[in-house]
């Protein structure tokens, strides 16, 4: 089993988030108010990896979009005729 070293840190917290960490131990959903904070912490980075994954799909697209050509002045109504055709071509 890997042994993970562990340091101490200082955090202020807000007394409403104290409540909440100490509810969340006292419940016996967690053994520990660092366990709590470790739980917080991998939650957070599975969230900034999403957010990178999501800014990627997007530059992806923007470069897809750029790529694709000049792009065309529509008007509303032009749009939904043409939107409403395709539609109707596709069953």
């Amino acid at each position: 089993m890997k042994t993970t070293s562990m340091k101490t840190l200082t955090v202020s917290l807000s007394e409403h988030q104290v409540e909440q960490l100490q509810g969340a131990v006292q419940s016996g959903l967690y053994a520990s108010n660092s366990e709590v904070v470790r739980d917080a912490l991998r939650l957070w980075e599975q969230r900034q990896e999403l957010r990178k994954l999501e800014l990627a799909r997007l530059k992806r697209a923007y470069e897809e979009g750029l790529a694709s050509g000049e792009g065309r002045s529509v008007d509303a109504d032009t749009l939904l005729a043409e939107l409403k055709a395709e539609a109707r071509s596709r069953g």
